[in-house]
This record gives C-alpha cells, structure tokens and sequence, in this order.
C-alpha cells in the first residue's frame, strides 16, 4: 500500500516571497507560478502587489484567499488615505494587516503576508506574519511561502547590512532562485522590485521551467 501525505492548505497553490533591507532601499520578490498541488496551471502569477508608491505587500498561501485579503486591503488602505488624507505608512500597513487576520482567527484566511517599504525617513521595513497576523520584524530579511526553509538559509549565507540598491538586487536574486531550484510547488521566474527613496524598479527572472 501506498501512504499518502496530507498537504497543508497553505501549500495547495505553492509559492514563495523574500523581503530584503538594505542602505535607504527595500527589495520584495516572489515567484511566478500558479498551481495546484503538483499541478503547474499558469506562469505569470507573481504575488507582490502596490499598496502605495514605497509600500508592497507580498501575499503567499490559498490563491483564493490572497485575492480576498488584497481586495479588503486595498478598501482599507483607501478609507486610511481619504480619512488621514496621506499614504499609509509600512508599520501602519503591518498593523492593518496583523489586525485583518486577528479579526478572523477562528476561520482565517489562509495567508502569510509580507510587508516591504520605506518609511518616512526613508529607512527599510521588512515584516512577516502567520495567518493569525502574529508579525515578525526582524530588521534584515524575512520569508513566506512553501521553500521557506531553503529562503532562510541562503538570505542566512547572502545578506549583509548597508547593501546598495544593485547589491541589494543581486543577493535577493540569488536567494530566491537558488531556493526556487529546491522546491518543486513554486518556481517558473520570479519578480523582483526594488524600492528606494527616488525609484521603484521592477525586473522579472527567468527560472527553471520544469
């Protein structure tokens, strides 16, 4: 007999996001693909999305679910712009966000969202959170998705503070591609942006397509 393994919920569609920090610059990635299981559907799904002009939000998980929770983020974060008449801020993004899922613990949305952005004074803000909306900020890096383990190890290896914007473009890069290379529910190119105090740039990669 053959013992079949139960899949997370969380790992159905497949997907992976890494936010970096660097010097006065912020990187934000996630991958291409959309499937279902083992299953590849599409290839031009990427799961980074525009908030404001310094604030993304990656959202990994149940597909379905990440269209419903990036829809009702963007209602609010438009109510936030009407009511205090300026863009919401990364750290008010988080909080927003870590309240939303709060409010639904008892039938959560099954996604783990990453917050990247400038502030203000245009220093770095990275932050990730479960599906609960518990954040994690740790200041360097932060990962979702179903290759995290293989995401931490090799930010682990690459990062260091104070990258450029270019530096900061080539470790993010590499992180996410050679994690990509070692799980088979996520991958087919990855979209990358890159937020600093003057610019927004958005470069896609190519990836292994199998």
């Amino acid at each position: 007999f053959f013992s079949q393994t139960n899949m997370s919920i969380l790992q159905y569609n497949g997907g992976a996001i890494v936010a970096m920090a660097g010097k006065e610059c912020v990187a934000i990635a996630s991958d291409m693909r959309f499937g279902q299981q083992f299953q590849t559907i599409g290839m031009k799904n990427p799961k980074v999305h525009e908030i404001t002009d310094k604030c993304y939000v990656g959202l990994a998980g149940l597909a379905t679910d990440t269209v419903t929770v990036l829809q009702k983020l963007q209602f609010r974060t438009n109510l936030y712009k009407l009511r205090e008449e300026r863009d919401i801020s990364p750290k008010a993004l988080a909080a927003l966000i870590s309240h939303m899922l709060y409010e639904r613990r008892f039938g959560p949305w099954f996604t783990e969202p990453v917050v990247a952005g400038l502030d203000a004074d245009n220093q770095p803000y990275v932050c990730a959170m479960d599906l609960l909306g518990a954040d994690c900020v740790p200041g360097n890096f932060v990962v979702s998705g179903t290759c995290s383990e293989s995401l931490y190890g090799m930010c682990e290896s690459l990062w260091r503070p104070d990258m450029e914007v270019e530096d900061l473009f080539e470790t993010v890069s590499q992180a996410m591609l050679s994690a990509l290379d070692r799980d088979c529910l996520s991958g087919w190119g990855c979209t990358v942006v890159l937020i600093s105090k003057d610019k927004v740039v958005t470069r896609e990669l190519k990836a292994r397509m199998d």
